[in-house]
Order: C-alpha cells, then sequence, then structure tokens
C-alpha cells in the first residue's frame, strides 16, 4: 500500500514542489507586487508545506512498522516539524527542499545525473533568493540584486568564494555555511560518479581483453593440436612386420606385378 501511495502521488507532489518555488521567487523578485499577490504566494507555501506534511502521515499510517518508519526517515519528520517550531519562511524552503529531495531519490525514473543536477540548481536558486530576501535590506549588505545573489551562490557552492560579495547579516551567514556544505556534498558525488564510471569502464574494457586472449590462447592450442594430428598421419609407419609379413605401406614380394 505505502508503495503504491507513494508511485500515486510522485508526480503530483513534484508538481506542488515547483509552484512553492514560483511562489517563494515572486515576493522577492517583485517587492512592490500587489498585497494580494504576496499573500496568495504565502497561502501556496503553506499548501505545499502542508500536502507534503499529509503525505508524510498517510505514509506513517501505512508503514507496516511505525516507529522503524520514523526512525529510518528523520529528515523527513524534520521537515515537517521546522516551520511549525517558528514560522519563518527560510523554514519553509528547507522544509520543503528536504521533502522534495527525499521524493526525488525515491522515484525509479530520476537517474543520479538528474536528480545531482536538478539539486544545483535547486540550491542555487532558492540559495539565492534566500540570500537576497535576507541581506538586500541589510545596512551594510552589498548583495543587493538578483545578479549579485546568484553570482554570490555560484562562488559559494563552487567553494571558490571570490570576497566581492558575502552576506553580513548572521542568518545571510548561516546560509552560506549550508551552501558551502552542499556544494561539497554534490561536487564529491560528481567526482565520485564520474570516478566510478571511469572504473566501470576500465573494468570492461579489460573484461573483453581477458575474453580475447583466453580465445586467442584456446585457439592457439587447438591449431597446434590440429598440426601434430596432420603430422602424425601423412607420415607412413615403415616398420618390418612380424613373420615376414610386409609393413603398411611395402608391396608384397608374391604379390603379381602388373
Amino acid at each position: 500500500m505505502r508503495e503504491r501511495w507513494e508511485e500515486r502521488t510522485q508526480m503530483p507532489l513534484l508538481v506542488l514542489a515547483v509552484a512553492f518555488g514560483v511562489a517563494y521567487a515572486v515576493p522577492i523578485v517583485a517587492p512592490g507586487a500587489e498585497p494580494w499577490v504576496h499573500r496568495l504566494c504565502t497561502h501556496v507555501e503553506w499548501v505545499v508545506w502542508g500536502a507534503f506534511a499529509l503525505d508524510y502521515l498517510v505514509r506513517l499510517a501505512l508503514a507496516p512498522a511505525r516507529w522503524a518508519f520514523v526512525r529510518s526517515h528523520p529528515l523527513d519528520l524534520l521537515a515537517v516539524l521546522l516551520p511549525m517550531v517558528q514560522p519563518l519562511r527560510l523554514l519553509r524552503v528547507v522544509s520543503t527542499l528536504l521533502l522534495v529531495g527525499r521524493r526525488a531519490r525515491m522515484a525509479p525514473q530520476i537517474t543520479l545525473t538528474t536528480y545531482v543536477a536538478g539539486a544545483v540548481v535547486g540550491l542555487m536558486m532558492f540559495g539565492s533568493l534566500a540570500v537576497l530576501h535576507v541581506e538586500r535590506d541589510a545596512p551594510n549588505g552589498n548583495i543587493k540584486t538578483l545578479g549579485d545573489a546568484v553570482w554570490w551562490s555560484f562562488t559559494t557552492m563552487t567553494t571558490v568564494g571570490y570576497g566581492d560579495h558575502a552576506p553580513t547579516t548572521g542568518l545571510g551567514r548561516v546560509l552560506a555555511v549550508g551552501l558551502m556544505l552542499s556544494g561539497i556534498a554534490l561536487l564529491g558525488v560528481v567526482t565520485a560518479n564520474i570516478a566510478a564510471w571511469f572504473i566501470s569502464r576500465f573494468e570492461r574494457d579489460d573484461a573483453v581483453e581477458r575474453r580475447q586472449t583466453e580465445l586467442l590462447e584456446a585457439l592457439t592450442l587447438e591449431v597446434r593440436e590440429l598440426r601434430a594430428e596432420v603430422a602424425r598421419l601423412s607420415v607412413p609407419d615403415r616398420a618390418p612386420a612380424k613373420d615376414g609379413a610386409p609393413g603398411p605401406g611395402l608391396p608384397s614380394p608374391t604379390a603379381p606385378r602388373a
């Protein structure tokens, strides 16, 4: 039952996650929008979080061992409880990213490369929007536009850190630490994936070469045995037979001549 529920809710929840991203981005990119737009975006964020929380509760109810399910899904539980601790938009972002990432990893049609690429783009987008929302009104902040925020997120995730843009508030620095750790983890996954691909390719080539070598050695052995057999058959046995009988290949002395 739980597996069937997860399969049926996979795509709807991913669509809701995209809606959450749009609802989170609009008030930050367009802060001067109408108040009803901001209220609508807030409602969409809460609805999406509520949908993921309901999904977690249903999966918990369908699990055969509920305590084992809770122990094996600690990030899901944390993502559901975070927005209830303190009503911050950033906590809703973190919780939704955790829930989306969890469901995306369970999707069989999503490969590791697709997941890593989506995680990089998602973290960069939400990191840029979050730091812009935090730092834009800071007195000494130097991240004032979306372009500055995207550039800062890219340099932070790649651990380059030019230093031309940096957060000055405490929450902005917390975001920076999160992006740094996420960037290091994702780069490690990409590096390991590339190394595993090269290793599997080399192993496959070595296996082909070993099979070819074994076939060549077997063919050489067969050719040697065939040559030995041909040589044995082509040389007649001219040893004299016992009791005066002619040996094989010699004419009989009493045989009439033609």
